[in-house]
């Protein structure tokens, strides 16, 4: 018995020994995504706060323009300013700035990434009438966009992505008509997207798609699929949102159709056709359907959740590292 084991085993040898080496499989190497700061995030949204409301033509909109400007260019960023006029609702005349920082200028693929930076010049939707005629401080609406977005730059600025990335910060969103004005309200709003959509910072710019950020800071946001990315970009749509749930920003991130919007991404797919997203607060069971600080004298600092501005971040981030 033991020479029959013998001899099996040395057939089994001889059979394994002629076998042709086989090559492991190259195992793809993680993508490694930078660490998103709340508490950067945070601190650039309480120092656009701190100019005061940024409404166009007024000191507080200058000041914090040369801010925004100061900051992407230390992140490493190369800004090109946009200057434009524009005729609001009530036929005044408003100057206006875009202000764009691109890195990874040499790649051909290229992401856009956007907010508005001005703030709304009446809290017309405050519960108090007294207070209609006040300006909106816009620690969420406005300044928590940018905020992220400039937490994302700097880290850009540290770890350079394999694609190239435009971030945008949009002027003159959110002047569009009250809700006590009887005259035209289309197209009202969004004024700095729409000039730069049909003139774009660089002549016939292109990016293969586009996330704008909108009222991200509250605490226990809902951010719903918005019907206007869904038509225009129902694949970026799944993109982020899919980039959020593996993060386990479900609770966030909802997987649900959400209201449409109007908001900077509509010009942008519209008129510079760059299929673009918008991560915008939703509510579907409040009466506004963008919370309670909304065009309010509260939208102020003390309703900004760094855990908010992290599941947003994070995703973002997460998104263009992942892109090649």
């Amino acid at each position: 018995m033991k020479i029959f084991y013998l001899l099996l085993l040395a057939v089994f040898m001889s059979s394994c020994q002629q076998k042709p080496a086989q090559t492991a499989s190259p195992v793809p190497s993680a993508v490694v995504i930078p660490d998103f700061s709340a508490d950067s995030a945070y601190t650039f949204i309480a120092d656009q706060v701190a100019f005061g409301p940024r409404i166009p033509d007024t000191d507080a909109h200058r000041r914090c323009a040369v801010y925004l400007v100061n900051r992407l260019q230390a992140a490493g960023a190369t800004v090109h300013e946009q200057p434009f006029q524009a005729r609001a609702f009530n036929g005044k005349v408003l100057n206006g700035v875009n202000i764009i920082g691109s890195f990874n200028t040499a790649a051909s693929k290229r992401i856009l990434l956007f907010a508005h930076w001005d703030t709304r010049p009446w809290s017309d939707h405050d519960p108090d009438p007294a207070n209609y005629n006040t300006p909106v401080t816009g620690a969420n609406d406005g300044a928590s966009g940018v905020g992220v977005l400039l937490e994302v730059a700097r880290q850009l600025g540290l770890k350079s992505p394999q694609v190239g990335v435009d971030i945008v910060f949009f002027d003159a969103e959110d002047y569009g008509a009250p809700e006590s004005w009887q005259g035209n309200q289309q197209h009202t709003w969004c004024l700095g997207s729409q000039h730069w959509s049909r003139n774009p910072h660089q002549p016939g710019y292109k990016a293969s798609f586009g996330i704008l950020l909108d009222m991200v800071g509250a605490p226990g946001a809902s951010f719903y699929r918005e019907q206007i990315s869904e038509h225009f970009a129902m694949d970026i749509v799944n993109k982020v949102w899919s980039a959020a749930h593996r993060l386990g920003h479900q609770r966030y991130f909802i997987n649900a159709p959400g209201g449409s919007i109007t908001d900077d991404h509509l010009y942008v797919n519209q008129l510079a056709g760059i299929p673009s997203v918008n991560i915008i607060q939703y509510d579907p069971n409040s009466e506004k359907g963008f919370g309670e600080y909304w065009h309010t004298i509260n939208d102020t600092m003390e309703n900004i959740d760094r855990n908010t501005l992290h599941a947003v971040g994070t995703t973002v981030l997460s998104v263009i590292y992942n892109e090649s």
